[in-house]
């Protein structure tokens, strides 16, 4: 469990049983240096959750963005910090719930001193039940855990409860990216994204999904998936 000064709250309780969350929190003991920037820096940058409160990322922010973006699981913070750095006009929000990716992306943001990142080390689920409507312009799900059996299905992320909820947050005009190399998933997000009223496709051709975005990175779960012979496959929804 990420340290938080909150965890005694019984809001902060209550939020967290409010989802049911599955997979890893912790893998190695962190060396001494991350294990600093949780003491340090992850208070500084953590999201603040009011129980029944709606939050407004921009005013996380000084001064406010030109806009919000939102990165759900974010891995080692790699493709997270180099969007914050190329946008700095833009408020980034990153989810992560895995002790080590969070320390990642911390020294990530300590060595580049970004100023435009907030951290939500939790389960984005409870973040997204408090944001205002319409509050974000782009969010990104990059390679989120496939779940690839049949059983584990309701586990993933893409689903319509959570792909109405977005269509709520993402303003007009705004943009959906989902990433994956697993055939599973890449065809349950082909099966379940393009159907909803609130998303448009908008690949044109072949190469606009087996293409990364021109601004986006290689992250360390696409080159894996490189390397082992797997097609990382990028699909981008607009908000219509």
């Amino acid at each position: 469990m990420v340290p938080s000064p909150d965890d005694s709250s019984s809001g902060e309780k209550s939020r967290r049983q409010a989802f049911q969350f599955y997979g890893r929190r912790k893998g190695r003991p962190l060396r001494r240096g991350r294990l600093a920037l949780f003491e340090d820096l992850l208070p500084r940058l953590r999201v603040p959750l009011e129980a029944g409160a709606a939050l407004d990322p921009a005013a996380l922010f000084a001064p406010p963005p030109r806009a919000v973006w939102l990165e759900i699981g974010f891995g080692g913070g790699e493709h997270l910090a180099h969007q914050a750095a190329a946008n700095p006009d833009v408020g980034f929000i990153g989810c992560e719930v895995f002790e080590s990716g969070i320390a990642s992306a911390l020294a990530h943001i300590e060595t580049a001193k970004l100023g435009n990142v907030r951290i939500h080390p939790e389960d984005a689920r409870q973040l997204l039940a408090v944001l205002k409507p319409g509050a974000l312009e782009r969010v990104f799900l990059l390679f989120p855990d496939p779940w690839p059996k049949r059983r584990h299905a309701q586990r993933r992320f893409v689903n319509r409860g959570n792909l109405d909820r977005l269509a709520e947050l993402i303003a007009p005009g705004g943009e959906l990216r989902i990433a994956s190399d697993d055939p599973t998933y890449i065809e349950w997000t082909l099966r379940h994204v393009p159907v909803h009223p609130a998303f448009r496709w908008t690949a044109l051709s072949q190469q606009d999904w087996l293409q990364r975005p021109a601004d986006a990175i290689e992250t360390r779960y696409e080159k894996k998936a490189r390397e082992e012979g797997r097609t990382p496959m990028f699909f981008r929804f607009k908000r219509v």
